[in-house]
């Protein structure tokens, strides 16, 4: 059986065109890798297209990229509807898809039916670690995290996580990939669910909550004393908008139907606006307000 290589890695398919998928699919293409971001949705693909090149106009009016650099990233690209048939000639996948288990498991063993053997299949998942998807394939050793962080086009962090059948060459192959995208890798050498970076920032996103709906303080001057205090860009309810409260949610239901301690359940405010399918900025409403362009609206002083 052929060991992976980053010698090898000239195609890469990322699956889900949400936010991340396609940020993570735009960073490929920019470091000269051939992309192809696949998503069961046709208006998904359209709209990852629409916002990409938003992104990449304002990239290019600010001086970071030129218009030709853009256009051949852009050139390096494709955007389909068929998993098998993007599959059929990866060299690398990253798979962004919803964080359900049974979508995930699916997903890898269609995967693995689809891709050529060398591929290695990497889940973009910080919950659910890479041995839960793994078993769903019949090449465990070729399996990995690669947790990249929100926007992924301009955060430098990507977790990769071995798991216990993880190979070293995995590894290698996916810790080089990582630092040719441009990227910063940290290696967890053993899986725990939410890795190093989510683990802490959840901690505090959980006190956060308990303050809040202890009616310790608003959220607002939570996340105040969080960017003055501490120096964080974002208070915890802020970041909670922009990745999405339903993240929040889907993260602790995983986390809890894999422990099943109570504490490890999503909090009441958070159940709450996942019920009224208040998730952040995408819907225009979580903690706080947005407009149409994602803006915040800001509230009248009382």
């Amino acid at each position: 059986m052929t060991e992976p290589s980053i010698e090898n890695i000239k195609k890469i398919l990322v699956v889900g065109a949400g936010a991340m998928g396609s940020q993570i699919g735009m960073v490929c293409a920019i470091s000269g890798y051939e992309v192809a971001v696949q998503d069961i949705d046709s208006s998904m693909l359209d709209k990852a297209k629409k916002e990409l090149e938003s992104r990449m106009s304002r990239n290019v009016e600010k001086e970071r990229m030129t218009e030709k650099e853009v256009g051949e990233a852009f050139g390096r690209m494709t955007f389909t509807e068929d998993l098998e048939s993007a599959a059929s000639n990866a060299d690398f996948v990253i798979e962004a898809a919803i964080e359900k288990l049974d979508v995930k498991r699916e997903l890898f063993a269609r995967l693995d039916e689809a891709a050529p053997e060398h591929a290695i299949l990497a889940t973009n998942s910080s919950t659910i670690v890479g041995s839960r998807v793994a078993d769903a394939t019949n090449r465990p050793d070729k399996v990995c995290n690669m947790h990249f962080f929100n926007p992924a086009l301009i955060m430098k962090c990507v977790e990769i996580v071995r798991g216990p059948e993880t190979s070293d060459a995995t590894v290698e192959t996916a810790l080089e990939l990582t630092k040719r995208i441009g990227k910063a890798p940290a290696l967890l050498e053993k899986e725990i669910s939410g890795f190093v970076a989510n683990r802490i920032l959840h901690a505090l996103r959980d006190e956060a909550i308990d303050l809040y709906e202890g009616g310790y303080a608003s959220f607002e001057d939570i996340d105040t004393a969080c960017k003055t205090a501490l120096g964080h860009p974002m208070g915890p309810f802020e970041l909670m908008d922009l990745t999405g409260i339903d993240i929040s949610y889907y993260v602790r239901q995983a986390r809890y139907e894999e422990t099943g301690n109570e504490a490890d359940k999503p909090r009441k405010s958070i159940v709450e606006k996942f019920e009224r399918g208040e998730l952040g900025r995408k819907t225009g409403k979580g903690w706080y307000e947005y407009d149409e362009k994602g803006r915040r609206v800001e509230r009248a002083e009382k």
